[in-house]
C-alpha cells in the first residue's frame, strides 16, 4: 500500500503475523521466528538478553557444556559438579569447595565466588554474604559465616570455614546447608537463595568443587522462628532415627575432643581437655556457657575429680586444659574415666549438657581410645567422642560442683 509516490506506509506487525503484504496474491508468513528472535544462552544474547534467529544459534549446538555454564576451571585433583537449574537463573550462581578430612574429623567449607547475584537494595546492588548450617541441627551451634561484601552482585569471598568434631556418621546423614543473604544494618537482614548439599556425596580426603545455581527457599519471618523450625525439622529427623534404629538411642549432645597419654617418667594418665563442638543450647539467648569436669571411676577417696574453667556464650568451646591422675598402668586397665560437660548458672544449679565415659565397659570409638591408649604409653592419642544425655549416677549426685 503507497500512499503518495515513493512513500511506502508503515505495516504492523499483526498484518505481518497473518500475511505477507506484497503485490499478488497473499502467502504464508515462511518464518515468525524472523521477526521475534528466539532467546539464547550465546555471547551475543546472554542469559537474558535475545539472541539471533535459529540459523546464527546453530553453531552453539556445538560448544561444550561447560562454555555454555560458565563453568570455571577448579584446581587440580578436584572434582567438579556444576550445573544450572534453568538457563537464565534470577537469583544468581555459588561456586565453593568442599573437602572432608577423615584423619583429622574436619570438614573444611570454601566459599568463592557467587555471580549475577538478585538485586536487593534500592541501588540496584546488594551487600551478600555466606552461612553454612550442618541439618539436623541446633541452627546456632553450627553456623558458620563469612565476611559481607558491600555493593556487588558478583562477590569475590574467598573465605575457609571449616567444621570440627564431623565424623563418618555425619557424612552419612547430614546436610550442608549453604545460605546467601543481603545485609542490611535498618532491619531484617534478606534472604536471597541458598543450596543443600548431602555430605553423603563426599568421598574422604577428595575435595569436590561445586558451580550451583541458588535455588528459591521461602524465608522465615525472624530469627527465632528460624531457630524453631530447624528444631522441628531436627526434633522430626530424631524421632525418625528412633524408629528406624529402635527406642533406645540416645540423644546425642554435641562432641568433646580428647587427649590420653599414660605417661611412664611420671606414672600417670594425662588428659587434655581440647575443645568441644556443637554442644546444646541450654540457655535462654540460644547459647550455654560450659565447662567439663572428669572423674576417674571408682573413686574411693572421692579426689579425682577435675573442672575446666567456664567459656562464656559459646556452643563450640576451646578448653586446651590438662589433668594429671597419679597411677600404676597395671590399676588403670580397672579404671573408667567419666567426663561431663555442664552450663554454668548463677544462683541455681548447673545444667547437665552431655557425658560420655572411657575405659574397659565403654563401647565404640570409646573403648577403643582408652585401650589404645594403655597398649602405648607415651604416645598422645586424641580423638573426637560424641556426648549423648545419658547422665553417669556419680556425677548426678554433684549438678553444682
Amino acid at each position: 500500500m503507497r500512499g503518495r509516490r515513493g512513500d511506502r506506509m508503515a505495516i504492523s506487525i499483526q498484518e505481518h503475523m497473518a500475511i505477507n503484504v506484497c503485490p499478488g496474491p497473499i502467502r504464508p508468513i515462511r518464518q515468525i521466528s524472523d521477526y521475534f528472535p528466539r532467546r539464547g544462552p550465546g555471547p551475543e544474547g546472554g542469559c537474558g538478553g535475545f539472541g539471533e534467529a535459529p540459523a546464527r544459534l546453530a553453531p552453539l549446538a556445538l560448544a561444550p557444556p561447560a562454555a555454555l555454564l560458565g563453568a570455571t576451571t577448579p584446581e587440580d585433583g578436584a572434582e567438579v559438579d556444576s550445573y544450572d537449574s534453568d538457563d537464565a537463573t534470577a537469583l544468581g550462581t555459588l561456586e565453593f569447595d568442599l573437602l572432608y578430612d577423615q584423619a583429622s574429623c574436619t570438614l573444611h567449607c570454601s566459599i568463592l565466588r557467587a555471580k549475577g547475584l538478585k538485586p536487593m537494595d534500592f541501588n540496584g546492588l546488594a551487600d551478600p554474604y555466606v552461612k553454612l548450617h550442618l541439618l539436623p541441627g541446633a541452627c546456632k551451634a553450627n553456623k558458620l559465616k563469612t565476611k559481607t561484601q558491600r555493593n556487588t552482585l558478583n562477590p569475590v569471598w574467598n573465605e575457609d570455614l571449616t567444621y570440627s568434631g564431623i565424623t563418618d556418621d555425619d557424612i552419612s546423614h547430614k546436610v550442608l546447608r549453604i545460605s546467601v543473604c543481603d545485609e542490611d544494618k535498618l532491619s531484617h537482614n534478606e534472604f536471597i537463595g541458598e543450596i543443600r548439599v548431602p555430605l553423603r556425596r563426599l568421598k574422604p580426603s577428595q575435595k569436590k568443587h561445586f558451580n550451583i545455581c541458588l535455588e528459591r527457599q521461602v524465608p522465615l519471618a525472624s530469627p527465632s522462628s528460624m531457630s524453631a523450625a530447624l528444631r522441628g525439622i531436627s526434633c522430626y529427623l530424631k524421632e525418625l532415627e528412633q524408629v528406624e534404629h529402635g527406642p533406645g538411642l540416645l540423644e546425642e549432645r554435641g562432641r568433646i575432643l580428647l587427649s590420653l597419654s599414660y605417661s611412664s617418667p611420671r606414672r600417670g594418665l594425662l588428659v587434655g581437655i581440647v575443645r568441644c563442638a556443637h554442644l546444646a543450647a541450654m540457655d535462654v539467648n540460644g547459647y550455654s556457657d560450659p565447662y567439663v569436669k572428669t572423674y576417674l571411676r571408682p573413686d574411693v577417696d572421692k579426689k579425682s575429680k577435675h573442672k575446666t574453667g567456664v567459656k562464656k556464650k559459646t556452643l563450640n568451646p576451646e578448653f586446651n586444659e590438662e589433668f594429671f591422675y597419679e597411677m600404676e598402668l597395671s590399676a588403670l586397665a580397672t579404671k573408667t574415666l567419666e567426663v561431663t560437660v555442664w552450663d554454668y548458672d548463677i544462683g541455681k544449679s548447673n545444667d547437665f549438657i552431655g557425658g560420655v565415659s572411657l575405659g574397659p565397659g565403654a563401647r565404640g570409638e570409646a573403648r577403643k581410645h582408652w585401650s589404645d591408649c594403655l597398649q602405648q604409653p607415651d604416645t598422645a592419642l586424641e580423638r573426637w567422642h560424641t556426648l549423648t544425655s545419658e547422665l553417669p549416677p556419680a556425677a548426678g549426685a554433684l549438678p553444682s560442683a
